[in-house]
């Protein structure tokens, strides 16, 4: 959904249905909104899918079965589920930050889908600034989690609400300084310009080999971002019943539910375009090299391998973090601060001043 297919909709929309181009636009505007949360949930469904076939691969076990065919049905059987699940209030909780708390943890997650490119042509809005839009919404979400514990008026939904605000501003800033290095390298803050610069050398040109650090410091802090293993404290359930979520059902519960998958996809997607190189191939390809194939096929052949790719790349990063979910026990709430304030922010922080230094003696 580039500008391209904006154009082309509103030329065929006046052309055919002779509506003024006033119209044209106020009819436009649903349609990326639409399109955002209908892929995210559809993405959020596999995934939950998989993390159940998965998991129960770890373990030896057979998994969801009976819903659907391989129980691929079960993920929807579970969301209508909540859908029509009585909502249930405390008697003295803030009515409006309880419903509002859910609705700020997710909005912001739908909202960066905006900037997120399945392929040169195929992106919402491409901005110069996008990536400083991904840091600064993604730190909205936090607001939303202690405004819930805060609002249930419960000692358990508050400590998880307090634990899932200390745990974002810890590792939101080594984040940042990842991302970062990743800008600086590629002079841009676009999501288009970050993955065309990787794509000169096909996979020798990806930036996860000139930022290994950066690399690893993005996957540990992305974990710790959607609060899954072994850093989900702010929902640990021995200790905290399940933290700011525990006076929700229904779809306020479901919200939550599906916040965290989507903000799952959203890092995943942003661990391919930041430093898997995107929708480019492992050697490097263009319509060109193809001349056994007319100049549009192959144009239009390439840029649906270039989304196959980055969803391929996108999976891979899922399927990693549902391995870590069963290979790593949950670490105390001391060592989750402790790792994210003296161990990955000044190595983050001397990981962006190493990568300005070196771009300034070569450039």
């Amino acid at each position: 959904m580039s500008i391209d297919l904006k154009a082309s909709f509103s030329s065929f929309i006046i052309n055919n249905f002779h509506i003024p181009n006033n119209l044209v636009k106020i009819i436009w505007i649903p349609i990326p909104i639409l399109t955002i949360v209908i892929l995210s949930t559809i993405g959020v469904l596999i995934i939950v899918w998989l993390e159940r076939k998965i998991s129960a691969a770890v373990q030896q076990r057979i998994g969801p079965e009976f819903a659907g065919p391989l129980g691929l049905l079960q993920a929807l059987a579970d969301g209508l589920k909540l859908i029509f699940k009585e909502q249930i209030q405390p008697a003295k909780a803030d009515k409006i930050l309880f419903t509002l708390g859910p609705c700020l943890v997710l909005i912001p997650v739908f909202v960066s889908y905006l900037i997120v490119p399945f392929e040169e042509n195929l992106i919402i809005s491409n901005i110069s600034i996008g990536i400083f839009l991904w840091i600064t919404l993604s730190s909205v979400a936090p607001i939303g989690l202690l405004m819930s514990g805060y609002a249930s008026n419960n000692k358990y939904s508050f400590l998880g609400g307090l634990r899932a605000a200390a745990q974002a501003i810890s590792y939101e800033i080594p984040l940042s300084l990842a991302v970062l290095a990743i800008c600086l390298i590629s002079d841009s803050l676009s999501s288009i310009d970050i993955v065309k610069q990787q794509c000169s050398l096909g996979i020798l040109s990806w930036n996860i080999w000139r930022q290994p650090i950066g690399f690893v410091i993005f996957l540990i802090s992305a974990l710790a971002e959607c609060e899954r293993l072994p850093f989900d404290l702010p929902e640990a359930e021995e200790e905290l019943v399940a933290g700011y979520q525990t006076e929700y059902a229904g779809i306020k519960f479901g919200l939550f539910y599906i916040g965290s998958y989507v903000n799952l996809l959203l890092s995943a997607l942003f661990v391919t375009i930041l430093y898997l190189g995107g929708w480019s191939f492992v050697i490097p390809l263009s319509p060109n090299d193809l001349s056994f194939l007319k100049f549009d096929v192959a144009e239009i052949l390439l840029s649906s391998l270039g989304v196959f790719l980055v969803l391929v790349k996108t999976y891979l990063f899922l399927f990693f973090a549902i391995l870590t979910r069963w290979t790593f026990p949950r670490v105390r709430i001391d060592q989750l601060l402790n790792l994210g304030w003296k161990f990955l922010l000044p190595i983050s922080l001397g990981n962006l001043v190493l990568t300005a230094a070196i771009k300034s003696i070569f450039v």
